[in-house]
């Protein structure tokens, strides 16, 4: 199942005359916050909001540079995207004046070769393709790896299929591909990993399946113990085996294409599930405040989220 184009309205065609605008590309590329975060933050707290061109490409107005590059400060302290985004600049300001700036250790690699990616997917080149994935990923800490590798290669097939460059069988070609390269490179962190067990899926009616396996390298990078059970799991089949194991906490992977089922499902899944069970909820689609759930908005939150999972267990 491939997502059909978004439909813009009439008042998101029109820009407002006199501001200059930027593509979420861009605006990533001058603030240095990921696309897909930037994609997080707009749907679940409008800002930064976009504008819809007519031919339905996003862009953003320059003025939020300098904001959002002062709200990645204050993530770079440690404090949550859900403090921080909402802010007003007072308090964002004030944020930044009281928490001390720490050691800053991500790691950034070289931009990878768009045309060349792209050509190999329409010229379905296993080989290239997979050398343009594996680049960078023996040098790199593995969430840096899929921050700074594996997200930029799904923003581009997402751009290219909303362009009309590539088919259903290209992004799925390209999406296998992906699965592989992260599934290999989990494999040397699932044989040593001893720390708690967390179940991973995505909900029923929810086909997107790579933020399920970003997530499981980003946890067994961490030592956690992962049992993955891919995409469009039945609700009562995920509580009845995060029980059945022994699991810490679930994790489920909710896409933009889905948010509106999103709420709903996870309210039955946390009812499937222990008290002691945490359900923990990241992707574009995951709902904020949601009772009894705890939404990340990036893959360093649900990093900090695992360590604390670690901290927990050895005080136990």
């Amino acid at each position: 199942m491939t997502p059909s184009k978004p439909r813009t309205t009439a008042s998101e065609d029109k820009a407002e005359a006199g501001k200059a605008y930027v593509s979420i590309g861009g605006l990533s590329r001058a603030t240095g916050v990921p696309i897909e975060t930037l994609r997080t933050w707009e749907l679940r707290y409008g800002f930064p909001k976009s504008v819809r061109k007519p031919s339905g490409h996003r862009q953003f107005d320059v003025s939020h540079v300098e904001r959002i590059r002062r709200m990645g400060q204050a993530l770079d302290r440690g404090l949550r995207a859900g403090d921080v985004v909402p802010a007003t600049d007072a308090v964002l300001e004030s944020l930044l004046a009281t928490v001390p700036v720490k050691p800053v250790t991500r790691s950034q690699a070289l931009p990878f070769d768009t045309h060349s990616f792209i050509e190999a997917v329409k010229k379905f080149d296993a080989d290239r393709l997979m050398r343009s994935l594996y680049s960078d990923l023996a040098n790199e800490d593995p969430l840096a790896y899929l921050e700074t590798r594996i997200a930029p290669c799904l923003e581009v097939l997402g751009t290219a299929w909303q362009k009309g460059e590539i088919d259903v069988a290209h992004e799925h070609f390209a999406s296998e591909r992906v699965s592989d390269v992260l599934r290999g490179a989990r494999l040397r962190f699932e044989e040593t990993a001893t720390g708690p067990l967390v179940v991973l899926a995505t909900l029923p009616g929810e086909p997107h399946g790579l933020g399920v396996q970003m997530a499981a390298l980003a946890l067994s990078a961490r030592g956690l113990r992962v049992l993955s059970l891919g995409t469009e799991v039945p609700i009562a089949e995920i509580g009845a085996l995060a029980e059945r194991t022994g699991a810490s906490a679930v994790a489920v992977s909710a896409s933009i294409w889905t948010h509106r089922q999103a709420p709903a499902a996870l309210a039955e899944l946390r009812s499937e599930l222990p008290r002691k069970i945490e359900l923990v909820v990241g992707g574009a689609g995951a709902p904020a405040n949601l009772k009894g759930t705890t939404a990340f908005s990036d893959l360093r939150e649900l990093d900090a989220w695992s360590q604390e999972l670690l901290r927990a267990r050895r005080k136990g």
